[in-house]
């Protein structure tokens, strides 16, 4: 874990692009402190207080949420602790319980190996993490929309960018500091992940970021970087949703369509098996399936693993 100052006023505290969960998050040393998600188990999230408090001694006066995934905001408990003040859309609040829970989880990470199938691939990234003690704790102040908060002069736009990733995808820009906390709207240089959400909104989102032309962006995963990683994954899943619609107008299943999809510049990106929940999401929207219907988890994950193994085995 690697705290990172970017301006006068702002930071990121980034860790490493292990795979599942190494989520980032932001810090803003003005009116009070303004943090911008936190991580997905108690001892990564108390460093993480740590970190911030080599910048200052204040307590946080306030923590932003960008979404409900529990990588970043299951470490939510240890601000409301402090009495910091927890912002969110109103529908990660919504979506927040009904996330897979800490209790799954550890239950998960207790099954033996030949029991878990095709699950354990996730379930071997998830040991890398103690879901011990987590009490889910949403956001309480709620947004609809696109809102600004004042730090002492300097404007944090909040923007409601969803349901792009997830339902209530949200995004933290300082204009007068160039500075973009983008949650998952941007996974930089590794897979996204998603299957809540449209391909639609999200490069649409990932669009109306661009046009900001932040200096600086900073990640929900993955390293530092800038408009052009914005623009890096517009272009992957707009290229993966057109890819996908030729494999559909010929009747390929979506396991077929993924190992057929030619990766070329996004090859070298992390954990590309990941591709399959891409395929899975255009092909629902092909057929007309709306975007909140439930998704088949199981088949999902089993296809994740035939993509890990087709991968590993292409020369």
């Amino acid at each position: 874990m690697e705290l990172v100052q970017l301006t006068a006023n702002t930071y990121a505290c980034l860790q490493p692009d292990l795979g599942l969960g190494y989520s980032n998050s932001g810090f803003v040393d003005l009116g009070g402190g303004l943090v911008i998600d936190t991580f997905w188990d108690l001892p990564r999230t108390a460093e993480l207080l740590s970190k911030y408090e080599t910048v200052t001694s204040d307590r946080p006066r306030r923590l932003v949420n960008t979404h409900h995934n529990g990588d970043h905001c299951w470490g939510n408990q240890l601000f409301a602790e402090i009495g910091t003040e927890i912002i969110g859309h109103e529908l990660c609040a919504e979506y927040f319980m009904l996330e897979a829970s800490p209790a799954l989880f550890l239950s998960l990470c207790d099954t033996d190996d030949d029991e878990l199938g095709s699950m354990a691939g996730f379930v071997h990234g998830l040991r890398r993490f103690d879901f011990h003690g987590i009490e889910l704790t949403p956001p309480t102040t709620l947004l609809k929309g696109d809102t600004e908060l004042d730090l002492d002069g300097t404007f944090v736009q909040l923007m409601y960018v969803g349901p792009a990733h997830t339902p209530g995808d949200l995004v933290a820009f300082l204009p007068d500091e160039s500075v973009l906390y983008t949650g998952d709207i941007l996974f930089n240089q590794c897979t996204p992940i998603g299957w809540e959400g449209t391909f639609e909104n999200w490069i649409g989102a990932l669009a109306r970021l661009e046009a900001l032309e932040p200096g600086v962006v900073v990640p929900g995963h993955g390293p530092l970087t800038d408009v052009g990683g914005l623009r890096g994954l517009r272009e992957y899943l707009q290229y993966v949703r057109d890819e996908a619609r030729a494999h559909f107008n010929a009747g390929r299943s979506t396991i077929d369509a993924a190992k057929r999809i030619e990766l070329g510049p996004y090859a070298g990106w992390t954990e590309p098996e990941r591709l399959a929940f891409q395929v899975d999401r255009a092909y629902r929207e092909f057929s007309g399936t709306s975007w909140d219907t439930p998704i088949d988890t199981m088949r999902v994950f089993s296809e994740v693993a035939q993509l890990r193994d087709h991968f590993a085995a292409s020369p």
